[in-house]
């Protein structure tokens, strides 16, 4: 699928839930998650049909998310299915760790082998306050256990926060000394309620600057692919991981978005910070062919804008209406 601007769009991040097992101060709102009905998600089945129309128009590439996907019954044999699908090349998964111990071997022998995990700090109790109560020690033992099954690469997804974890930045970048992990520096996005920049907006020019009073960094971002994300990566000399900076509030990546997102409810969305979407749930299940599928998808592909909208609270970019969490991350 080739775009006005000559994009080829080929990644598509599916949220199979709108639930969560924490409640990360940036992700949710502070009165609490309105959460829709079970009728009104999509049906696995229902995502396995769009999937698979997906792949026969240029989709190769799949990340599940949610929410939490892995507090969505029947997760594992679904992954299962997406890995077993002819033509999908790469299924791979996010989740913030609180249950990974005990699926990392399921969802291994489902086919998964790639695995982002969102770790803001490494503190118990800072962790536990950006978390709404998430214990750091069962995500620590989650990323033990998805090393041990053989997860490659596993990356540990860093919100940068100035009011919260600039002190970890360097620790947490130490992370990648000793084990073959990718941690990638996620800047702060003004998404949905207009409270995330009241945490302390930091960029990532300021976390590289941080690190590279401790560390020298060496670039290793060669040739791109066509499914490559926009990280710029970095290792440290003789460090077994890499790091990563996705800098998505202080600079404009959008000539090479390759992706689309589907939340959980069936809304087809081209673009992260446009509030515009396509209802996919309500002709499945009116009945509508593979044709009639195709031709929504094309009117998303068609409608994906040249760059995200401006302005927001940090003078950038403009925030979306919807909350990160109903989106799918």
């Amino acid at each position: 699928m080739i775009d006005r601007y000559q994009r080829d769009i080929n990644y598509l991040r599916i949220s199979v839930t709108d639930r969560c097992n924490l409640r990360c101060l940036y992700c949710m709102p502070k009165e609490g998650v309105s959460l829709i009905g079970h009728d009104d998600i999509l049906r696995y089945e229902e995502i396995v049909r769009i999937v698979k129309v997906a792949v026969g128009m240029g989709i190769v590439k799949v990340r599940v998310t949610g929410g939490e996907p892995l507090v969505r019954k029947g997760i594992v044999h679904f992954v299962g299915e997406l890995t077993r699908m002819e033509g999908l090349r790469d299924v791979s998964l996010t989740t913030n760790g609180i249950l990974l111990e005990e699926f990392a071997e399921p969802l291994y022998r489902a086919g998964v082998r790639r695995i982002n995990i969102s770790l803001d700090s490494l503190d118990p109790a800072k962790y536990r306050w950006i978390t709404g109560g998430g214990r750091l020690g069962k995500v620590l033992r989650g990323i033990e256990r998805a090393e041990e099954v053989g997860f490659q690469p596993i990356k540990i997804n860093v919100v940068a926060i100035g009011s919260f974890n600039e002190d970890e930045i360097v620790s947490l970048a130490g992370m990648t000394l000793k084990k073959p992990c990718h941690v990638r520096f996620i800047e702060l996005m003004d998404v949905g309620g207009g409270s995330a920049c009241a945490l302390g907006y930091l960029s990532n020019d300021s976390v590289l600057e941080k690190i590279r009073e401790v560390y020298p960094l060496i670039s290793i971002n060669g040739k791109r692919s066509a499914t490559d994300g926009p990280a710029k990566r970095y290792r440290i000399p003789g460090g077994a991981g890499e790091l990563g900076f996705i800098s998505a509030t202080s600079h404009q990546f959008c000539g090479g978005c390759n992706r689309l997102r589907l939340t959980a409810e069936g809304h087809l969305r081209a673009c992260l910070l446009s509030d515009s979407e396509i209802d996919l749930k309500e002709p499945l299940r009116q009945g509508c062919s593979d044709d009639d599928l195709k031709a929504l998808f094309q009117k998303a592909v068609e409608g994906k804008p040249k760059n995200s909208p401006k302005k927001s609270c940090d003078g950038r970019r403009k925030k979306c209406e919807r909350k990160m969490f109903s989106i799918g991350g």
